[in-house]
Order: structure tokens, then C-alpha cells, then sequence
């Protein structure tokens, strides 16, 4: 089953042209045919093909429904564009197919990518959002510095500093704030949101006011893993604990 996508279903039955064309050309629906369509809001349609044209192909709704969310809690994993932009949009695609309810691009001290073409992230999310049959698209939020993140629930940040190296921290470091699992951390129900750094990790500075400002510091896992790989990790931690 295919998930179509026109963010103004309700008030006008009609298929974008993109959609239009992947439906009647490529899929080679016709008139008399039922396919789903979701508005990315979390309604998800169910439509009778009235009239299959390759630009705008018109439906009939015949009845609508809000599934329930697949998790509890909302999950925001808060990543750093890689240099190689591939591995950034695979992470965001895995994040979205797991189900993520926000993801942003974090503009950090040691980010060696500081531009993204956030209308290409944007389709990609959608194409992976439609791929996994979700009608509820997570939300995409473009660069964006730590200290400027709208953030609710609990906090964490998957820094890779030893104790050694973040021992000039210890003046912000308060006794909870001992580096546990991420899976031992996560309150099922609870909002999440997972900071995860750039190649060359978060500068002392950003990791002195996560600690200042809420955020928990947390481990993925004995292997040093690449940033699109720890994004994943986190998003499938918060959301297998939360299901």
C-alpha cells in the first residue's frame, strides 16, 4: 500500500502534481481505485481515484482517521550535519522511518558543515515519512545553535569528552550528572530530546552549558560511533523504551 501526500486534502480533494504523476503514471492508478492519502498532520485519508490525471488527480474522500501514535513521549534528536551531507540525510531518513516526532540541525564550535539545503531535507523526510506509512511527519528545524533549541521534557547530551578531558567541567557537573546508558536515563512517557555532536564532538564550552542548562550526560554505547550512527542509536533507544 502506498501513502500519498497533500497537505490540503481536506479542503481540496486533489493530488500536488508530483504526487499527481507518481500515482497515475508511475503506480498507474486509474479511476475507481482507493489509496491513502495523509495530510502530514497525523489525519490519515482513505480515497476513491475520481479522476486520474497526471497533474492533478482528484478524489473522493470516503472516510478519515487519526491513528493513534506509535510511541508515547516525544522524541527530538538534535544532530550535527556530517561534512559528507550523504550520511546526514541517510541519518535523517533512518530517524523519520523509526519514527522521530522532531529532529533540528545543530550548528555547533566544531561543525565542519555550517550550510545545509534544508528544501532537499525536506523531501526527504517526506518521501521517508510516506515510505513508512506515516501520516504524521516529524518536524524538521534548520541550523540551529544549542543555546538556542526550543526543547521540552528530559535532556541529554551524547558527548564523547573522558573524564580526564572534561575534568576542567567538574565545576558543572552536579552529582547526577555521572555519564549512565541512555537507555537507563529514558522515562517511558516522557519527552526526549538527544544532542548528538559533529565529527570533531562538542567544544568544552557547549558541553559546559548543556550541564548548566538541564541536559544529562549520556553514553551510546562502549564504540565510538560516527554522528549519523549515534543519531540512530539514540532515536531507536528513546523510541523502542517509549513503545
Amino acid at each position: 500500500m502506498y501513502l500519498f501526500y497533500a497537505p490540503d486534502i481536506a479542503a481540496s480533494p486533489v493530488l500536488p502534481e508530483e504526487e499527481s504523476a507518481h500515482c497515475v503514471q508511475v503506480l498507474r492508478r486509474t479511476a475507481g481505485d482507493e489509496i491513502l492519502v495523509t495530510d502530514g498532520a497525523g489525519n490519515l485519508y482513505h480515497c476513491e481515484i475520481t479522476n486520474p490525471h497526471r497533474k492533478h488527480c482528484e478524489v473522493r474522500i470516503q472516510s478519515a482517521e487519526q491513528p493513534e501514535p506509535l510511541h508515547e513521549g516525544k522524541v527530538h534528536i538534535a544532530l550535527a550535519p556530517t561534512k559528507n551531507i550523504d550520511r546526514t540525510e541517510w541519518a535523517i531518513e533512518k530517524c523519520v522511518e523509526m519514527g522521530a516526532d522532531e529532529i533540528t540541525l545543530l550548528l555547533c564550535d566544531h561543525s565542519e558543515r555550517k550550510t545545509v539545503n534544508m528544501e532537499r531535507l525536506q523531501k526527504i523526510v517526506i518521501s521517508a515519512a510516506k515510505q513508512s506509512l506515516k501520516p504524521r511527519f516529524p518536524v524538521l528545524h534548520p541550523l540551529t545553535k544549542i543555546s538556542e533549541l526550543q526543547v521540552e521534557g528530559d535532556l541529554f547530551i551524547a558527548h564523547c569528552m573522558t573524564e580526564e578531558e572534561s575534568a576542567s567541567l567538574q565545576a558543572a557537573y552536579r552529582p547526577t550528572d555521572t555519564k549512565q546508558a541512555l537507555q537507563q536515563c529514558i522515562t517511558r512517557g516522557r519527552g526526549t530530546t538527544v544532542l548528538i555532536g559533529p565529527e570533531g564532538d562538542f567544544s568544552p564550552a557547549e558541553v559546559e552549558w548543556a550541564l548548566k542548562n538541564g541536559y544529562r550526560p549520556v553514553s551510546l554505547g562502549a564504540a565510538r560511533l560516527r554522528t549519523e550512527t549515534a543519531a540512530i542509536v539514540a532515536c531507536h533507544t528513546a523510541i523502542l523504551i517509549n513503545e
